[in-house]
């Protein structure tokens, strides 16, 4: 039996899609994936992290964007939403649209069993594609376990690991620290 061919789509077409769909898709070079939703855990941590970026960042001329906020990663043909975004100065979008920004300085994405290897792989390198791009952020929702990968001196990726509850995040980008208490604030690890 053969397979059914793939379809491909424009971006226009998935823009327009995106517009009166139900659920949000991730766009990859001419094909739509439609994104999982997320657990009581990931959304806490979600809050917890983009309700304390906004209250410190407000005075920085930097603000935090949730999921609801798309991505557009040009050179890997990508649109996609992170889980949360941190821009400063003025947002750049995408063809002059206000729903897809083009310049974040940090990402964060946090895990969850099903997108836990492509969000530290081949998501990583997507984002690394983007030219503003300092620091990424991947938090996990079921241990106290936070990896930072910042860009260091000749534009190496470094990475700095937190699986302390007492430690803080440090967001050299932003001048920012984040208790990973204030992160897991009411997060409760029963596994996966």
């Amino acid at each position: 039996m053969q397979k059914p061919a793939k379809k491909y789509f424009t971006r226009e077409e998935y823009l327009a899609f995106e517009e009166t769909a139900e659920y949000k898709s991730e766009y990859y070079r001419g094909e739509i994936f439609a994104m999982a939703g997320a657990s009581i855990d990931h959304n806490r941590i979600v809050s917890n992290l983009n309700m304390n970026l906004n209250q410190r960042l407000l005075k920085k001329n930097c603000e935090a964007f949730m999921s609801d906020m798309r991505l557009q990663v040009e050179p890997k043909d990508l649109f996609t939403y992170p889980d949360i975004m941190v821009i400063c100065g003025k947002p750049q979008f995408y063809e002059n649209r206000n729903d897809t920004i083009t310049n974040p300085l940090i990402i964060f994405e946090i895990l969850s069993e099903s997108t836990k290897n492509y969000d530290r792989g081949e998501k990583f390198e997507f984002y690394r594609a983007i030219p503003t791009l300092k620091e990424y952020v991947i938090i996990d929702q079921y241990k106290i376990h936070v990896e930072q990968f910042s860009i260091g001196d000749a534009g190496k990726w470094v990475l700095t690991e937190y699986n302390d509850i007492h430690n803080e995040l440090k967001l050299a980008t932003v001048d920012l620290t984040i208790p990973l208490e204030t992160i897991y604030s009411r997060v409760e690890f029963s596994g996966n």
